[in-house]
């Protein structure tokens, strides 16, 4: 592998773009070490207007003069995509797919190469504030671990997973997390609404409210449960209000809700 990676990005959308736009961003890649690759004439069109001054391309030779090939496509498009990649596709490049539920096992069977890593980010690495779990087939040597997960740290965080199966459970913990999030936002301004609020003034109480509480978890050394009593005083209005949270097993239905993302997760992974 060469000291500076040259990665070639298959399928550019919204995902495939935030990591562009990080590796450049943070000075990671020089714009010439940086493909993009669009399935059609008219997707390179619009990613050369969007990243100006990147190479562009469809899948080809010059593909394989790349030391990763991110594989971004949607799940469902990969077969498609597998058979021109399996085609182009050298000995010693990384396959490094963002594709969620395809497992490595099945990345190496479709593409005939078993240099691959898998990862799966969620949507705030849009801005920079991810978390990414990966993984990687045995065939992956452990300074190239190193190198893929400084490219990842660009977009928020990231942690390695010895065990691929776990990447089912950062599907459902992380993953799908911020749908989580933004349910009980839903709900809490939808609450303020009915007590009597706009909802532009409900929904201002209910974010600002969140970003605070963020902060005030990240910076302090307290436990939740301790976090959670600094509110709900004894006999106060908080404490009415987590009552009823636990009377509807509220916590239990979360937990629920996670597992079951973790099973579908699983299931996909055999579809």
């Amino acid at each position: 592998m060469n000291k500076n990676l040259r990665i070639a990005i298959l399928g550019c959308g919204n995902m495939g773009l935030a990591f562009a736009k990080a590796f450049l961003h943070y000075n990671l890649l020089q714009r010439e070490d940086l493909l993009l690759l669009g399935r059609d004439d008219a997707q390179c069109a619009r990613l050369g207007q969007a990243l100006p001054d990147l190479p562009v391309g469809q899948l080809g030779a010059q593909t394989g003069q790349y030391d990763v090939v991110m594989v971004a496509v949607k799940p469902q498009d990969f077969g498609k995509a597998a058979a021109g990649l399996r085609a182009v596709l050298q000995p010693e490049q990384l396959v490094l797919s963002i594709m969620g539920g395809i497992p490595i096992a099945r990345l190496q069977q479709e593409l005939g190469h078993q240099r691959v890593m898998r990862a799966m980010p969620n949507t705030p690495v849009l801005l920079g504030m991810g978390i990414t779990g990966f993984s990687a087939a045995p065939e992956v040597e452990r300074s190239l671990l190193h190198k893929v997960e400084n490219l990842l740290n660009a977009t928020g965080r990231s942690i390695f997973l010895e065990d691929e199966t776990m990447l089912d459970a950062v599907t459902a913990v992380s993953g799908s997390g911020p749908a989580y999030f933004y349910y009980i936002v839903q709900a809490m301004i939808r609450a303020g609404q009915e007590l009597g609020f706009s909802e532009s003034v409900a929904g201002l109480l209910v974010k600002q409210t969140m970003l605070g509480a963020f902060h005030l978890l990240n910076n302090s050394d307290q436990s939740l449960d301790q976090l959670i009593a600094n509110v709900a005083s004894k006999g106060g209005t908080t404490e009415a209000a987590l009552r009823e949270f636990r009377a509807g097993r509220l916590q239990d239905t979360l937990v629920a809700g996670m597992k079951a993302a973790q099973q579908r997760a699983t299931e996909l992974a055999k579809e």
